[in-house]
């Protein structure tokens, strides 16, 4: 008895250990999806306030989206790079993460724009004039009655408008820490899994919803944190190298979808702040969505490099400055 539980529990730890090193194993990237947020219907945040542009976030996600797909074909000739879309159409966060995951990608980057709760302010543009009344009554007991004055009283007329924003920058995001569980599942319901490069190849029909499938599917789920975690940094590198104010690698606790739902490394982008002036202008410029195409480009180059490079071992500590931000 004692002899099979020694076994077992040697074999559990050489089978672990196993799966553990397959999935650190380098993969090449092969298939990147990038994904312009918002679309038809759905026009994401608006630049409403007074002197702005009044642009969409779904038309600047889709400019910028396109540049950043010409880019990455122009940069990384032999990978194969995929738009959810590339016209002014609705898709659902869960139709995105399908595309994604039924193309097999092995990055998926998301386009958005920023935005916050514009303030309201006021002006005066004139005078007109209002008909006050005063009740009062004259008159005791039952002779007591109603009485009402009226004047006419000139009054300030005010023009109420929306005020810009202050905040500018762009933010990579990335799922939280706490969803992983969510990655988790997204893995274990593809039972068609493409496992990489120096994997063992007949994983590749592995079932992760039980056995063995589990702990890889978990490997598999904090492996693309990391990864997620590395991309992110490396694209606030580049960014700050532009001048433009980087505000570093983010988690938004309440989640988001497209992440956490997609079956493979992902970040999402924001690119800067539609209600701010001078973000707004930047993003529907020629000049400012090129930039950012480039910008981005440069990090996806950096990290398929420094992944596929067989001495890359820093994807098991990710910067400890990243990922380290969160918002509710």
């Amino acid at each position: 008895m004692l002899k099979s539980k020694i076994f077992i529990t040697i074999f559990t730890g050489i089978a672990f250990i196993s799966l553990h090193s397959f999935a650190q194993a380098p993969k090449k990237i092969r298939t990147i999806i990038v994904d312009a947020g918002h679309g038809g219907e759905d026009g994401g945040a608006h630049g409403a306030y007074e002197g702005g542009l009044y642009s969409w976030e779904k038309n600047v996600t889709l400019a910028i989206s396109l540049k950043l797909v010409a880019e990455l074909q122009k940069e990384l000739p032999d990978v194969k790079i995929i738009p959810t879309r590339t016209t002014d159409i609705y898709q659902s966060p869960p139709d995105k993460a399908d595309i994604a995951n039924a193309n097999k990608g092995d990055l998926f980057i998301c386009i958005h724009a920023d935005a916050v709760a514009l303030k309201e302010g006021r002006r005066q543009i004139g005078t007109h004039v209002e008909i006050r009344h005063t009740i009062y009554y004259v008159g005791k007991g039952r002779k007591r009655k109603k009485m009402i004055k009226s004047k006419s009283v000139v009054v300030p007329t005010y023009e109420y408008y929306k005020i810009g924003c202050p905040q500018r920058g762009t933010s990579v995001w990335i799922f939280a820490a706490h969803k992983t569980s969510q990655k988790w599942e997204t893995i274990m319901k593809n039972t068609d899994f493409d496992i990489g490069e120096g994997e063992d190849s007949s994983l590749n029909k592995q079932d992760f919803s039980v056995g063995d499938g589990k702990i890889i599917a978990n490997i598999y789920a904090k492996r693309y944190q990391d990864r997620s975690i590395k991309l992110a940094n490396l694209v606030n590198d580049e960014i700050a190298q532009t001048g433009r104010p980087a505000l570093g690698t983010n988690q938004r606790q309440k989640g988001i979808w497209v992440l956490q739902a997609t079956n493979m490394p992902a970040v999402l982008i924001e690119t800067g702040f539609i209600t701010n002036d001078d973000d707004e202008r930047y993003l529907n410029s020629e000049k400012g969505q090129q930039e950012l195409a480039e910008s981005i480009s440069k990090a996806v180059k950096r990290y398929k490099e420094q992944l596929e490079n067989p001495q890359f071992s820093s994807e098991s500590t990710p910067d400890s400055t990243g990922a380290q931000k969160t918002k509710q």
